[in-house]
């Protein structure tokens, strides 16, 4: 092992590219730099670290197994230089910064839209968004996040936003050309689309419903809703959804709340931080306006 294994920033960022776009080239246009420049900083970094990054193939780059290990890790700390940059210049400028982890469709569907309100009543706040998992499937740190869960997170409190009201939806297409239904006992003739976050939904509609199934009715599962939300919108079959997730679809009806059913689930969307973090004036400031916007926008 050399014996000062730290390469330079720009050495990470060359390969980071490098890795990211598998091609000399492409790395070296985004990076407004020569093609031999940046061969020369990845042949400096893997002096350094003594290890072989990298082998050419018809496809272009390919990382060898210690070269995608060092990609992850280079990723994730390349982010977090670049969120305490960002921290550092908002001390400079008196600038309070906040960093949140999202849920991409909570995010799309109800905050994003109304975040303007928040910024113009802080203007002296930074508020950054980043996702739950690094690259490398490690958690990113932050000073909050959206999560979807019961209220239990150990070391960390939570404050309920939204979530746990659920609509039957489904496409009036597949309504056309289905059976007609009549009643909640009718659902059992569909399929049912399902989410992995969710596995319980179901059994409590069917529970708050007085339905006891002998056996389920066939289901597709899906690990995002805006995925979910897509199959009900194309007919698959039929969604319980989180109401605030499907406001507009139902407003222009490209979905329909099927009898107007629905459940009351016991999980839904929290806003969860550490006991830590507890008396941050910043964090305290987005939580008041969360729960303000969680009252305003929902049942």
């Amino acid at each position: 092992m050399p014996r000062n294994p730290v390469p330079s920033t720009t050495s990470l960022r060359v390969f980071e590219a490098c890795g990211r776009l598998s091609s000399c080239t492409l790395a070296a246009n985004e990076l407004a730099m020569t093609p031999g420049a940046v061969s020369k900083q990845l042949k400096a970094l893997e002096e350094t670290l003594g290890l072989k990054l990298f082998v050419r193939s018809s496809q272009g780059l390919l990382a060898t197994p210690a070269g995608s290990s060092y990609l992850a890790s280079t990723q994730n700390l390349l982010t977090q230089l670049e969120v305490a940059a960002a921290r550092a210049h908002a001390a400079a400028s008196q600038r309070r910064t906040l960093l949140l982890h999202l849920l991409p469709t909570l995010a799309d569907k109800w905050l994003l839209p109304r975040y303007a309100e928040f910024v113009q009543a802080h203007p002296d706040i930074d508020v950054q968004f980043t996702n739950l998992l690094a690259s490398d499937g490690t958690e990113e740190p932050a000073d909050a996040s959206f999560r979807h869960g019961q209220g239990i997170w150990p070391g960390c409190e939570s404050q309920y936003l939204t979530g746990r009201d659920l609509r039957l939806v489904a496409s009036p297409a597949l309504l056309e050309r289905s059976a007609t239904l009549r009643d909640a006992r009718d659902v059992l003739r569909f399929t049912l689309l399902q989410h992995f976050e969710l596995p319980n939904a179901w059994r409590e509609f069917f529970g708050q419903h007085r339905l006891r199934p002998r056996t389920l009715p066939p289901s597709i599962r899906y690990g995002f809703f805006s995925v979910l939300i897509r199959g009900a919108l194309t007919g698959m079959g039929l969604a319980l959804v989180p109401s605030v997730l499907v406001a507009e679809e139902l407003r222009s009806g490209a979905l329909v709340n099927v009898l107007s059913l629905g459940c009351q689930s016991r999980s839904g969307y929290y806003l969860v931080w550490s006991r830590e973090r507890q008396e941050d004036p910043a964090l305290a400031a987005f939580r008041a306006w969360v729960g303000r916007l969680a009252q305003t926008t929902t049942a």
